[in-house]
């Protein structure tokens, strides 16, 4: 009698569509009070640790913003769980629900957008080199039989590919298992040249120990659409999500957010990034959206 008890709540359960909002985040968050926060180590002035389990950025503060609106939605206090992620894992965990909203430094392309959702673009990024201030290297043409540095599980290793097959350059591949594994093989001679995205190498040689033996150099390799991801199909919280930008956007504070994180004394070692907010970061403000990168590249 019991198992047919369990059967016919499992029909009722599905048949009122209770699965489908299990797997929908505002539901399950009211239940569990917890919502998990994807961050990363060192994404530049977008997301980054401060030690201790503590996390701060660009990205990690309008992820704060929308988990407070959230909060308003489910009608609870909410614990934040701040989950560092990789570039290679960071996918998985959304999907498979450990993190409920990644705040890092993903680019929105098509192939993504077919496991996840992203929310409006944030930051368009330029891929760039940075190199040892007196390398002499200027330009991707000048990076051939030299060790070139990328991060794993990066939109900047397909890039790097491309450019290499376009310019006729032949150029040996490292890889960072993160960003500052990455900076690290080309602060310790190991690469000659990190490719990346502008702000996550400015961030980076920002806190290196002496920021004026780098520098960025060389053409823009790609623009690149940056936003944050949620659960794909994940409605309501994207609804969220969208809300709490557009309104950022709208009242001017994304503005206040940029200076604050990219233009002013940052902890915890109170460096300056010194990264301006580009057109095409505004283009994308002006009109917010959740266009792919594949959409810039026809421009």
């Amino acid at each position: 009698m019991k198992l047919k008890l369990a059967a016919l709540t499992i029909a009722l359960l599905a048949s009122s569509g209770a699965f489908a909002q299990a797997s929908d985040t505002v539901a399950k968050v009211k239940a569990s009070g917890v919502v998990t926060m994807g961050v990363r180590d060192s994404s530049g002035a977008l997301s980054y640790t401060l030690g201790d389990g503590k996390y701060a950025g660009y990205h990690v503060e309008i992820c704060q913003r929308v988990l407070a609106n959230l909060e308003k939605a489910v009608g609870r206090k909410l614990e934040i769980k701040y989950l560092p992620v990789t570039s290679q894992n960071r996918i998985p965990l959304v999907q498979n629900g450990t993190v409920d909203i990644e705040c890092g430094s993903t680019t929105n392309n098509a192939t993504r957008q077919k496991d996840v959702s992203f929310l409006p673009t944030t930051f368009v990024e330029e891929v760039r080199i940075a190199v040892k201030a007196n390398s002499g290297i200027t330009s991707i043409a000048q990076l051939n039989g030299k060790n070139v540095a990328t991060t794993t599980g990066t939109t900047s290793v397909q890039t790097l590919r491309k450019n290499e097959r376009a310019s006729g350059v032949d150029f040996k591949e490292v890889f960072g298992k993160d960003h500052s594994d990455s900076f690290l093989l080309l602060e310790s001679g190991r690469a000659d040249a990190f490719v990346m995205d502008g702000s996550i190498l400015a961030g980076n040689i920002a806190t290196a120990k002496n920021p004026a033996d780098f520098k960025i150099v060389g053409e823009v390799l790609s623009v690149e659409p940056i936003a944050i991801m949620v659960r794909k199909d994940d409605a309501a919280l994207k609804k969220i999500g969208e809300d709490t930008i557009k309104d950022l956007i709208k009242t001017g504070e994304i503005n206040k957010l940029w200076d604050k994180w990219f233009m002013q004394p940052i902890p915890p070692k109170n460096s300056r990034v010194g990264l301006a907010v580009s057109e095409s970061t505004k283009a994308a403000w002006a009109n917010p959206n959740d266009k792919p990168m594949e959409d810039y590249a026809k421009k």
